[in-house]
């Protein structure tokens, strides 16, 4: 899955992206312990996808974060401008 992809799903599409590639992730494993796995490259992609959803993740809570704070910021601004007023 491209970055790009990514970008595009929504919050919850992402977390059930997440648990399908922890899945995928587990199940392969499993066959590389059992020695059914062919292609052990596929490995290393899903752990990639595992971190590009979970970047994904953590850029949108801060982005939140962040404008949440600013929204906090002017409604203190404006109530210590009111104060000053009286």
């Amino acid at each position: 899955m491209k970055a790009s992809e990514i970008h595009e799903l929504t919050n919850d599409d992402l977390k059930t992206a997440l648990a399908d590639s922890r899945a995928e992730l587990f199940n392969l494993r499993f066959q590389m312990a059992t020695s059914q796995l062919d292609n052990t490259a596929r490995i290393k992609m899903v752990k990639k996808d595992i971190a590009r959803i979970l970047t994904e993740i953590r850029e949108r809570e801060l982005s939140e974060a962040a404008q949440l704070f600013e929204i906090e910021a002017q409604a203190a601004s404006t109530a210590d401008t009111a104060l000053s007023i009286d």
